[in-house]
């Protein structure tokens, strides 16, 4: 007789069930896939906000738009939490968060992109 993995109850049904019920399952995965420390947590927390901000302002359906160094901080961006730099063969300079990036235009304008994935 298979236990739940979470609570340790006899499991009921399929052969290759795991768990008990969709609570044990998500207490399970949540338990499994949280963030290790409190620093570790701030750094993603800044990462998804960087990112929702850029997806925001990136809506041109060509994947760039343009904007200012006031409107990224005015929304909270924060300049220090990216997670990739790509240097071209031209010279430039992009910020990536996963597939959402800038780069530093003259006059505090940034050009963002999107990755196609």
């Amino acid at each position: 007789m298979k236990t739940c993995l979470e609570c340790g109850d006899p499991i009921v049904g399929r052969e290759d069930k795991k768990f008990c019920s969709d609570g044990c399952r998500n207490a399970y995965n949540n338990k499994i896939n949280k963030d290790s420390t409190n620093y570790m947590r701030n750094i993603n927390n800044k990462l998804r906000k960087n990112y929702r901000i850029l997806s925001e302002l990136n809506v041109n359906a060509d994947g760039k738009s343009k904007t200012t160094r006031a409107k990224l901080m005015s929304k909270g961006f924060d300049f220090e939490f990216f997670t990739n730099v790509l240097n071209t063969k031209s010279g430039n300079t992009y910020y990536f968060l996963y597939d959402q990036g800038y780069m530093v235009l003259d006059n505090d304008f940034y050009m963002l992109v999107k990755k196609d994935i």
